[in-house]
């Protein structure tokens, strides 16, 4: 395998398990009402089959949206439901730091859930992008604030989960560049969905270690 390969790899994994927790977590939370036993079951079967073959999640809800005959743009959908917060990432620390860290991480989450709504207006999207920038900036300015604050004997993986974060968020840039050249709406949605992720990836590395 290439180093090309590895990297779309890397790409396409970080894309798919989204649908694990943005599409099934809510349709879980649901059953919980109805059956806690059997959600709690289905649950627990559903991330252990995504972490044995990630993507697993996302073929199901593809077979059967395609079974219903139901025609929508998967990566917009799953962009517009992006805002929610999933509570397995929310870190559950009370310092203000760590409560921070959910906001802005909330905060760039809702407005990259907007772009479907603002990409064909020009103006509106140009504005949308400079609150993206704006969004990512305050949440590294929040990361950097917690490394400064707090001691971590896993610093090293955290500081890797940052880097991630600042390359996707550097492909986002480039993908925007590209869409003002080409106007391929789906590969802005599929770099936000990417930008998500490692959203919730920052959030889960602080909520593993601490």
């Amino acid at each position: 395998m290439t180093m090309e390969d590895m990297k779309n790899e890397a790409d396409n994994s970080s894309r798919v398990s989204m649908a694990l927790y943005t599409v099934m977590y809510p349709v879980f939370n649901q059953l919980e009402d109805v059956d806690l036993s059997a959600a709690q079951t289905l649950r627990a079967a559903f991330i252990k089959a995504e972490k044995e073959n990630p993507g697993l999640t996302q073929d199901i809800v593809m077979k059967v949206l395609e079974k219903k005959n139901l025609k929508i743009n998967y990566n917009e959908s799953l962009l517009r439901m992006a805002a929610d917060d999933v509570e397995e990432f929310m870190i559950d620390r009370r310092e203000p730091e760590f409560q921070e860290l959910n906001e802005r991480a909330r905060a760039l989450k809702h407005i990259l859930s907007t772009i479907p709504d603002e990409i064909n207006d020009r103006v509106g999207f140009l504005q949308t992008i400079k609150d993206i920038a704006s969004a990512i900036k305050e949440l590294l300015d929040t990361v950097n604030t917690v490394f400064r604050k707090y001691q971590y004997q896993n610093r090293r993986a955290l500081e890797q989960q940052k880097k991630e974060f600042v390359k996707y968020s550097k492909s986002f840039s480039d993908t925007l560049k590209t869409f003002f050249k080409d106007g391929k709406v789906i590969n802005v949605f599929v770099s936000a969905n990417r930008l998500t992720h490692q959203t919730n990836m920052i959030l889960q590395a602080f909520k593993t270690v601490v």
